[in-house]
């Protein structure tokens, strides 16, 4: 493909990006939306990763006859967990051998409603695309899944009943009908699945089950018919594989009373029919779960406690036959010799014992209108055991899918089947190939070529139709057509099964060999069968002498015709049954009506692929899974889909995607949709032959020319994206700006408000408190009355609040605010107790120390306050307890007091009493006395018993006299002193001495006793400075400075 111009878009994009305003109303149409963990993508998107996941659908492959490119593909999804990949509407599925979470109903809710090739290839899609299409069209569908055993297809239909379980509409029946579909899986692989050496639990029949939906899409109903049911596996098994499940789960899941009951044993080695694989225990399979789950399924299906019961008698004597042994006699006839296993048998199935013992060691012959009863030998009653226990197991079989059927009908009578839809569901074997090819493989291939046939006739007319519906020419389409192959099998009078019933039923001895023979001269001459006869020389040396070859569409398969006529005629005499049509005529006629139910629905395929036989996750098999896309003839499918063209997609989802990588169709196409593609692809430049224009669809041939344009969208999206960030950058931030700015303004505004209504009621509020204080002031000498009760309260108020911060701090500090005159009294009231409570504050502070000096401060005031002049002075300084320290008393003086203890001492001058001469003593406070010391010697002792009284001026002086009483002939007379502390001395002398109220404090003079008889007088003056000296009259004059006036 011509792809110049392509590579010119991304030196156009700015050109091509037109207003911003279309941006952002079609960004939806230019990048898809992509989930949060990518399962929205649509399968143009996934292109771009497709070097290492590959592509979503094979048609897509370059190089779509290639075997090789096919498996590649499916290796490099595999290996990405990538486990589904569609050949146009064909899912191609792999099993993973692990569990993978991809089918959550959030998964489901994804694929729901979605369109086929919007999401990534899942069994959900098919499902939806299924239901969707029935509810529109309003035509039934059904999903045909095949692969071999081991591939997947019982899962496969687990999860298409999962997703109508949970995606449907619901109601109380509908969830009951919901259920029973679900749990008819468990009681069916219970009774019709095995584990065989490919699969641990393979179905051994085909089955086809119809979902009935409603007008509102809801399911109401089911139905099943099942195939082919391996009867064989109930006497024999291969080595390594198993009996169906349900024997194992009996054994190991069932309660001791039921199997004592049924006469069992919990050992699987005692019962013949469970031993021939010598595999009774498997480590992957919980026998004793999944007796409980069956157990559950059975009752929400509805069966009833007796028929469950029933239905287990049925097989436990499965197991009881194949227990049942022969002898022999000498005449060759068989006997019995197991008659414990006759017993348990005829209980269990309600028969009698003796008849049950003859039919099975005689068989009815009629002989001229006569029944006889002819002995068996031992070979031939083990074989009739067999098919006995073959037929009671298919005909329980039978009997359990129709219950199953008659719990799922829908018996509302009021339902109008008219209006009701069906999605059918085959689950039935892939085309098999072993080693050893018997009567079971020929049926199933024989099916698989039928619906091969239907797949091709469908798959051409639905392309065709789609063509003709679109105005394209139709080309035929060359295709290896196997209705030869059919015929070969099913053709009336000639074909292989007719053949086969005419052998059984003829006269004589008929035998696999003689039916061999037959087929070679009946279709000996058939260009699809060979046999060892016929063959040369070089295909006679792989080809056994009891084999016949059919070569099928998916290949050539070896028939073993060892036992081909007993499994068709299934092996029962007379007397255990009656004569019915052969096995192989009757799986044809079931076939036929299958192939009629088909037609009649839309079809969807599902291909299961194993990838390995160790059933390991991860492993990819190659030579394996070569042969699985062989045989199931997933090449012949994409050969045929790609006949034509590889790729369709409707006019509007083409130009929606693409549209970007042409400047006409970018941002929008205003035109016709075929004109919008079709001026998109020129511009593109896609050549004639590579692409058709429909009525509503473009057709691309090749995918390379899809590819080129994918990859031109992802180079497109670069430019897209950064163009489309800047303009939602710019948008988002313009958009997140003016709702700022919005909400800025609603906020200032109501901000405004607010403060504007505050103040205007603090307005208010203000005004009437002035108008309510004027008023109180102009009536404020009144009457408490309304007129002046606010501000007669707001004075006391005031006051209080004054008072509050404003009350004193000690209890020195007198200020108090002035009251009005309504709180006078209060006032007063409150003062007191302010001070009582600072006082009892106070004295509640104070240590002893601090009380014995305000106790002498109190004495001080007592007799000094307001009459000497200096007492101011001495308030502040504290009183102490001596001033004299131990240095300054002669030791001499110590040992002369002795023990008396020494209460106070000062320095003092003493003057004598003649000539007034000024000498330095000390004064020493005793306990009962007061002595006058110089230095060593003792002087004077006064006995505070003798003082009258002491003397003392108004002034600043220190002077004092002590007054002694004349009767003592110890003392000379009164002594006068002078004290630099005088208030101090005075006070500590009245204290020592009880003589607080005997200081006189005179003004003018003081006189005291010189002697006996004689007087001395002391002449005190005001002065500026202190003297003290002997006037001319004989007096002493102290002249003292006044500090402080009274």
């Amino acid at each position: 493909m011509d792809l110049s111009n392509i590579g010119n878009l991304m030196r156009k994009t700015q050109a091509s990006i037109v207003e911003k305003g279309y941006l952002f109303k079609n960004t939806d149409l230019v990048i898809d939306a992509v989930g949060s963990d990518g399962i929205r993508v649509m399968m143009e998107s996934a292109l771009t990763a497709r070097d290492r996941v590959g592509v979503q659908d094979f048609v897509l492959l370059e190089n779509h006859t290639s075997e090789v490119a096919f498996i590649e593909n499916l290796r490099k999804r595999f290996k990405e967990n990538l486990i589904y990949t569609y050949i146009g509407s064909v899912l191609v599925s792999m099993n993973p051998y692990k569990e993978l979470e991809i089918y959550t109903k959030q998964h489901m809710e994804r694929y729901r409603g979605v369109n086929f090739y919007e999401v990534s290839p899942h069994i959900y899609a098919v499902a939806d695309n299924a239901y969707r299409s029935m509810r529109t069209e309003r035509r039934d569908q059904c999903i045909l899944i095949s692969g071999e055993s081991g591939a997947g297809k019982t899962e496969a239909s687990k999860k298409v009943l999962q997703y109508y379980a949970v995606t449907c509409p619901a109601s109380e029946h509908v969830q009951t009908v919901k259920d029973r579909l679900l749990q008819s899986n468990p009681v069916l692989e219970a009774f019709g699945n095995a584990k065989t050496l490919r699969n641990d639990n393979s179905s051994r029949f085909g089955k086809y089950m119809d979902i009935q939906f409603d007008f509102k899409g809801a399911p109401v109903g089911g139905h099943i018919i099942n195939y082919l049911l391996e009867k064989s596996r109930v006497v024999h098994q291969s080595h390594g594989e198993r009996n169906f499940h349900i024997f194992y789960q009996l054994i190991e899941g069932g309660e001791d009373d039921l199997l004592r009951r049924l006469g069992l044993e919990k050992n699987a080695q005692q019962y013949q029919y469970l031993v021939k694989g010598n595999c009774p225990k498997v480590s992957s399979i919980n026998d004793r779960n999944d007796w409980k789950i069956m157990r559950k399924a059975l009752s929400i299906i509805g069966f009833t406690d007796d028929e469950v019961e029933e239905l287990l008698n049925i097989i436990a004597s499965v197991l009881h036959l194949g227990n049942v042994q022969y002898g022999g006699e000498d005449s060759g006839s068989a006997y019995i010799t197991t008659e414990t296993q006759i017993k348990y048998l005829a209980r269990l199935l309600g028969v009698d014992g003796t008849v049950l013992k003859e039919a099975l060691t005689h068989k009815k012959i009629i002989a001229k209108g006569e029944e006889l009863m002819s002995p068996l030998n031992q070979e031939q009653a083990a074989s009739a055991r067999d098919a006995l226990s073959k037929a009671i197991y298919g005909r329980t079989f039978t009997w359990l899918v129709n219950k199953i059927n008659d719990s799922l009908a829908f018996k509302d009578d009021s339902f109008n089947s008219k209006n009701a839809s069906v999605i059918g569901l085959l689950d039935i074997y892939g085309f098999e190939v072993f080693q050893n090819n018997s009567f079971e493989q020929f049926c199933i291939n024989y099916c698989n070529e039928k619906l091969q046939q239907l797949f091709i006739e469908l798959t051409l007319k639905s392309e065709q139709e789609e063509y003709e519906a679109e105005g394209i020419t139709w080309e035929p389409v060359q295709y290896f057509n196997n209705k030869i192959i059919c015929d070969l099998v099913e053709e009336k009078f000639k074909g292989i099964i007719s053949i086969l019933d005419e052998e059984c039923l003829r006269p004589g001895d008929a035998s696999d060999i003689t039916f061999l023979e037959k087929l070679e001269d009946t279709v000996g001459g058939h260009a699809h069968f060979l046999t060892h006869k016929l063959a040369d020389g070089k295909t006679r040396k792989v080809m056994g002498r009891e084999e016949f070859r059919l070569i099928h569409y998916a290949g050539e398969v070896n028939y073993n015709v060892n036992g081909f006529l007993d499994k068709n005629n299934d092996l029962l005499f007379r007397n255990l049954k009656e004569v019915r049509a052969q096995t192989a005529t009757q799986f044809k006629n079931s076939l036929a009506k299958l192939m009629e139910i088909l037609m009649s629905k839309e079809p969807s395929y599902v291909r299961c692929i194993k990838p390995n036989d160790a059933k390991q996750a991860g492993r990819f098999d190659e030579v394996l899974i070569r042969h699985q896309v062989k045989y199931l003839g997933l090449m012949e499918n994409l050969r045929v889909r790609r006949a034509g063209f590889a790729y369709r997609r409707r006019y509007e989802t083409f130009l929606q995607r693409y549209k970007s990588l042409c400047p006409d169709t970018w941002p929008n196409w205003d035109g016709r949709l075929v004109d919008g593609v079709s001026t998109l692809v020129k511009y593109l430049g896609y050549k004639p032959e590579e692409y058709k224009l429909g009525r509503t669809k473009i057709f691309i041939r090749f995918p390379k020319t899809l590819f080129a344009t994918e990859d031109a969208l992802e180079v497109r999206k670069h430019s897209l994206a950064t163009k489309l960030q800047s303009s939602w950058k710019g948008y988002s931030q313009k958009t997140k700006y003016r709702k700022m700015r919005q909400s800025a303004v609603k906020i200032q505004a109501w901000w405004r408000g607010i403060l504007a209504r505050r103040e205007a009621k603090r307005r208010r509020e203000a005004a009437n408190t002035i108008r309510r204080f004027v008023k109180g002031f102009i009536y404020r000498h009144q009457p408490r009355c309304p007129e002046n009760e606010y501000f007669l309260d707001y004075v006391r108020y005031s006051f209080l609040m004054k008072l509050h911060r404003s009350l004193p701090k000690t209890v020195l500090d007198k200020s108090w605010p002035t009251p009005p005159p309504a709180l006078i009294e209060a006032s007063e009231q409150l003062r007191k107790l302010c001070m009582q409570n600072m006082v009892w504050k106070y004295c509640k502070n104070i240590n002893s120390e601090w009380k014995h000096q305000l106790e002498q401060k109190m004495v001080a005031s007592e007799i000094f306050k307001d009459k000497k002049d200096n007492y101011p002075q001495s308030v502040p300084k504290l009183f102490v307890g001596t001033r004299l320290s131990g240095e300054d008393i002669n030791p001499k003086l110590q040992q002369a007091v002795g023990n008396e203890k020494m209460k106070y001492a000062v320095p003092v001058t003493k003057y004598d009493r003649k000539g007034y001469k000024a000498r330095n003593r000390q004064l020493m406070l005793m306990a009962d006395s007061a002595i006058i010391v110089e230095e060593a010697k003792l002087k004077q002792r006064i006995d505070y018993s003798s003082l009258k009284g002491i003397s003392v001026s108004s002034l600043s002086d220190g002077m004092f006299v002590l007054h002694v009483a004349c009767e003592d002939n110890k003392q000379k007379g009164d002594v006068v002193l002078q004290s630099e502390h005088v208030i101090e001395t005075l006070t500590k002398v009245a204290i020592c001495a009880d003589k607080m109220n005997s200081i006189n404090i005179n003004q003018g003079s003081i006189k005291f006793n010189v002697a006996q008889g004689k007087e001395g007088i002391i002449d005190f003056t005001s002065g500026s400075e202190l003297l003290i000296a002997k006037a001319k009259n004989g007096h002493l004059s102290v002249t003292a400075p006044r500090l402080n006036s009274r």
